[in-house]
């Protein structure tokens, strides 16, 4: 027979999975919705299937760590089982009040961190091997989309356009007696190729999401014992399901036509690396935030574009002379004039693209990422004191 408490806790556990479905589903498929490529109602299938798939495969090696690495299973009392899940919870009501993706997984190691510490429980060097990676992870998240900005995004933005499409990208044939489905009149092959690119990638973000986050919702629990690796994982999946069907419509809004007015290739180009890299720490047991991950290659990409209208030479002059001139004709540039017309339609090198022909708003907001910094560095750290004075003090959880 359940008691009232673990009824709490799976509650607790079902809301957190519900909140990360609703968050994670806009990240994921916002740009094939948004491109009218796939409707909401398939997204929120797609997410489905594919954050179980990532949480039953990779995801267990983050629930392990999570579930008794940080801490020994012995000190996931019931009790203290269900506070870590509401201080995970409390964490996405912040993030959601300021209107900022939180990091659920820091938040949630935060906690559990916590509970070690005021029980003297918690082993520093899974620990510190834990936190040098979210230290890493930002960083490598951010060069990799500052090297593919700089010196490829043009090239796979020529190579590679992917525009929206004008009418839907599936329509359905009702003439017969079983409507038939059929790309849309306005679709090109080229609409098509890149309309299954955006889908794929989407599938493999919500892949990542899942492995990365099914642990926030039950490794509490699981470490407690008070239910199975599969039993916990169905049940994250489901959560993560029933928020990807509900609330997600309006983070598909937000993600794919309002939040950012990034190019549909360079929000791909974020997905694949911010998925490959929390998939690959998933793999290794490594809970990480793919939001930190995702919003430091917006980051970097946006940056490393900004650098195309400058060369090395150019902002090596601009430091030691403080001019900053851009190549001519007589120092060995090319006059735009001189351009062919054939010319004029390829690919600007480093030092010829104009510094207005990338809009500020496909790049970054300082101000905004500033305040999603700042998130992200005090829910966690809330979460962890709050949790280490009510382990301390009441040590009746």
């Amino acid at each position: 027979m359940l008691s009232a408490l673990l009824i709490v806790g799976l509650l607790v556990a079902a809301f957190v999975g519900f909140n990360i479905g609703g968050s994670s589903t806009g990240v994921a498929f916002g740009p094939a919705v948004g491109s009218r490529v796939i409707s909401k109602l398939a997204a929120a299938a797609l997410m489905s299937g594919f954050a179980l798939l990532g949480g039953w495969t990779v995801g267990r090696n983050v629930v392990e760590t999570m579930g008794g690495q940080i801490v020994p299973q012995d000190y996931f009392t019931l009790a203290a089982s269900v506070a870590i899940l509401f201080f995970i919870g409390l964490a996405l009501l912040i993030s959601n009040l300021f209107g900022v993706p939180a990091s659920t997984s820091m938040t949630a190691v935060g906690a559990i961190a916590g509970l070690g510490v005021a029980t003297g429980s918690i082993d520093w060097a899974v620990m510190g091997h834990i936190v040098s990676w979210w230290l890493v992870a930002p960083i490598l998240a951010f060069w990799v989309c500052a090297v593919i900005g700089r010196y490829l995004y043009p090239y796979l933005d020529h190579w590679f356009a992917l525009d929206r499409s004008d009418g839907a990208f599936i329509e359905l044939d009702r003439s017969g007696v079983i409507p038939r489905p059929h790309f849309g009149e306005t679709v090109s092959p080229r609409n098509i190729l890149g309309g299954i690119l955006v889908i794929a990638i989407g599938c493999y973000m919500a892949f990542s999401a899942g492995a990365s986050n099914v642990a926030n919702a039950i490794a509490p629990l699981y470490g407690n014992g008070a239910i199975t690796m599969n039993q916990g994982i169905l049940l994250a999946g489901g959560a993560i399901g029933l928020g990807a069907f509900t609330i997600a419509r309006r983070t598909l809004d937000t993600v794919g036509n309002d939040l950012t007015d990034l190019p549909i290739l360079a929000a791909l180009i974020v997905e694949v690396v911010s998925a490959s890299l929390i998939t690959g720490l998933s793999y290794l047991g490594i809970p990480a935030s793919l939001a930190v991950s995702a919003t430091m290659c917006i980051i970097g990409l946006g940056w490393g574009r900004a650098t195309r209208t400058v060369t090395i030479s150019q902002a090596a002059s601009v430091a030691v002379r403080g001019t900053a001139g851009g190549a001519t004709a007589e120092d060995g540039g090319v006059s735009v004039n001189a351009l062919t017309a054939e010319r004029e339609e390829t690919v600007p090198k480093i030092g010829e693209q104009q510094p207005d022909s990338i809009t500020a708003s496909e790049l970054f907001d300082p101000q905004a990422t500033g305040k999603v910094i700042m998130l992200w560095l005090l829910t966690p750290t809330l979460a962890a004191v709050a949790s280490y004075l009510l382990f301390r003090f009441a040590p009746f959880v």
